[in-house]
């Protein structure tokens, strides 16, 4: 089986490879392949609604032909979920995200539970996935540690910085805002996931790993979306997107 993941951001080979080894080489089951990609045009950092509409637009484009390609499944690879909706409708074969896939699990695992994050132009993301999920009341809070993002370096060279920022706000998502879980609040953010969930006494999720396992679940359970919620397009328009010209 293989499994498309979509990074929705342009990023070159060297980017591309961060990302992907986020995911374990143990975690991967023997017969599945994941590909992981970025989208060939748009924004850079998601800090805003206008370039939210940009990566819905072409994480659209990077998969819409996923199921013609071969692929058994499409995984968004942010916590915007960047163009989930849009393809569920495009395509029959599952299609997942982790700001959904996290959200409730994080409902699941703890009464209560809080976004820890980069840089406070991201809310955007958190406050749509909890009215999307229904699950406001569940929040306890979103705090971030004021660094801006980097989407091709991740958090290298920056871990004894950065680490120790995160670990500082999820402690006060812990002891001052009763957090019984922790989300990370991007899939730039995986490389401290190990550091905090050593040093923290309730669960830390990482979103990227959540959403693939999510994926491999529905595989295994032959389950995919509802095509009463997310209606097949009479005219899908598939080119639509393709004058666009690649970053990359």
């Amino acid at each position: 089986m293989r499994i498309k993941m979509i990074v929705p951001v342009p990023l070159p080979a060297a980017a591309v490879e961060a990302f992907a080894s986020q995911m374990p080489p143990a975690l991967v089951r023997a017969g599945i392949s994941v590909d992981f990609t970025g989208v060939r045009a748009g924004t850079t950092s998601l800090d805003s609604l206008f370039e939210s509409t940009m990566a819905d637009a072409f994480c659209l484009e990077a998969g819409l032909r996923a199921e013609d390609e071969g692929y058994d499944a499409v995984c968004l690879n942010s916590m915007s979920d960047s163009g989930l909706a849009a393809l569920r409708s495009r395509l029959s074969i599952p299609v997942t995200g982790p700001g959904r896939s996290s959200f409730h699990l994080a409902a699941d695992l703890g009464k209560r539970f809080s976004v820890v994050t980069m840089w406070p132009r991201w809310n955007w993301i958190y406050d749509k996935l909890a009215l999307d999920t229904g699950l406001s009341s569940r929040l306890a809070s979103v705090r971030n540690i004021g660094v801006r993002p980097d989407t091709q370096e991740l958090l290298a060279g920056k871990e004894d910085f950065v680490f120790g920022l995160l670990e500082e706000q999820c402690r006060k998502a812990i002891d001052e805002d009763d957090a019984h879980v922790i989300i990370l609040g991007s899939t730039t953010m995986h490389q401290s996931h190990q550091y905090l969930s050593e040093r923290l006494e309730v669960p830390v999720i990482n979103p990227g790993l959540v959403a693939y396992k999510q994926c491999e679940m529905l595989l295994d359970l032959g389950l995919s979306h509802s095509k009463k919620t997310y209606m097949s397009p009479e005219n899908p328009a598939d080119d639509i997107l393709s004058s666009v010209p690649s970053v990359f």
